[in-house]
């Protein structure tokens, strides 16, 4: 894409910040107008001081204006991660984004559907064409996968697996997405499903599962309404968006809803530290009231709950999953351009890999947890 005309070299060479910051950079093998692709281009003057003041707020926002470059950003933000260079520099104008995010109930059942209006709904042609044939919109499993489709069908035949269904049984997917696991599961298990969404287009999508015959119900509903009980539970990558407030709600819903002698199955990212807070860039442009946990806060808000059976960590896998979908997203780019525009280009070009930076430098992880609500005499037999 078109960048900015280079400016006068030594714009901003002369400043106090931008000296440390070439210093700290130099700890994580990056350097400012370097010549490798994970080398930072400056192309106009402001980038540095603004992400020293509003972390990646600022840095985020300057790349989306076209202030500067790097070829691969997966690379800069996996060395970024990996040098841990974010724990050196306190942005100063977070503080409110610190103190809200962790006093503030974000997402309550009125804000739950922002992020379904502002992300899910941008089309379904537009996931369509970044995606899988399956629209799966979270983490393929790669372990014996060569292309994106065979890592997302491997990845909702592990968790059918690790569910152990039977034909006849009911399913409740909390956070159905487009459909695919309810789809896979119907076709290759013999189950009937009920899918939560919150997202108007994927339930509209959902409607061609239901003409193909398939058993499967799509829901346009928040999960704390839910109160039938099923046999099997299943959540992929929504409990990104529950919120620390309401994870122990979240979990008592989950044990209402599930029979006695049923499995519960949690596919969700997580972070290492439970004292940070949601990315704010991520949190303004990409998943507005977003939240990661940690395996201490899921087991804390499970407690006497449920038995956690078994934790499976393939967080690596993200990786390859995000850089996939950007290689897609660059092919079929030109379709959508007049469409998007060159900000949202760059917004999710930087989204996409500085994600897929943040799981390659093991600093976010993929966790399926296997619970169930009395635990399983003789033992969970683990699935791989």
């Amino acid at each position: 894409m078109p960048l900015m005309e280079k400016p006068p070299v030594g714009f901003d060479e002369a400043s106090t910040s931008h000296r440390f910051v070439a210093e700290l950079l130099t700890q994580a093998d990056i350097q400012l107008d370097g010549s490798r692709p994970w080398d930072m281009q400056l192309n106009a003057p402001g980038v540095i001081d603004s992400a020293l003041s509003r972390g990646n707020l600022g840095l985020g926002e300057s790349y989306m204006k076209g202030d500067w470059d790097a070829d691969r950003l997966d690379e800069l933000f996996y060395r970024l991660m990996r040098a841990r260079l974010g724990q050196r520099i306190k942005p100063t104008q977070l503080v409110y984004h610190s103190l809200r995010s962790r006093l503030l109930n974000r997402q309550t059942a009125k804000r739950a559907w922002e992020v379904g209006e502002k992300h899910y709904d941008l089309g379904n042609d537009f996931y369509a064409a970044m995606l899988d044939q399956r629209m799966t919109y979270t983490c393929g499993y790669w372990k014996d996968a060569q292309t994106l489709d065979e890592a997302q069908e491997a990845k909702l035949d592990l968790v059918c697996r690790k569910l152990q269904l039977k034909p006849g049984m009911q399913v409740l997917d909390i956070g159905c997405g487009w459909g695919s696991f309810m789809a896979y599961a119907a076709e290759h298990y013999g189950v009937e499903c009920v899918g939560l969404t919150i997202s108007k287009e994927q339930a509209d999508f959902g409607q061609r599962l239901l003409k193909k015959g398939l058993p499967v119900e799509f829901r346009l509903q928040d999960y704390r309404n839910e109160s039938e009980q099923f046999d099997r539970i299943v959540s992929i990558g929504m409990f990104e968006h529950v919120g620390h407030k309401n994870y122990r709600e979240y979990m008592g819903v989950v044990n209402r809803c599930l029979k006695d002698d049923g499995l519960f199955l949690l596919h969700t990212i997580g972070k290492n530290l439970s004292n940070t807070v949601t990315d704010p860039w991520i949190d303004k442009y990409i998943f507005p009231n977003g939240e990661l946990p940690t395996l201490g806060q899921i087991a804390e808000a499970a407690e006497a709950l449920f038995v956690v059976e078994d934790v499976h960590n393939f967080g690596a896998d993200y990786d390859r999953t995000l850089m996939a979908w950007h290689d897609n997203f660059e092919r079929h780019w030109p379709t959508f351009v007049s469409q998007y525009g060159e900000r949202f280009y760059r917004m999710w070009r930087y989204y996409l890999l500085i994600c897929a930076g943040a799981f390659r430098a093991r600093e976010i992880h993929l966790w399926q947890l296997v619970m169930s609500k009395q635990g399983v005499l003789g033992g969970y037999p683990r699935v791989s």
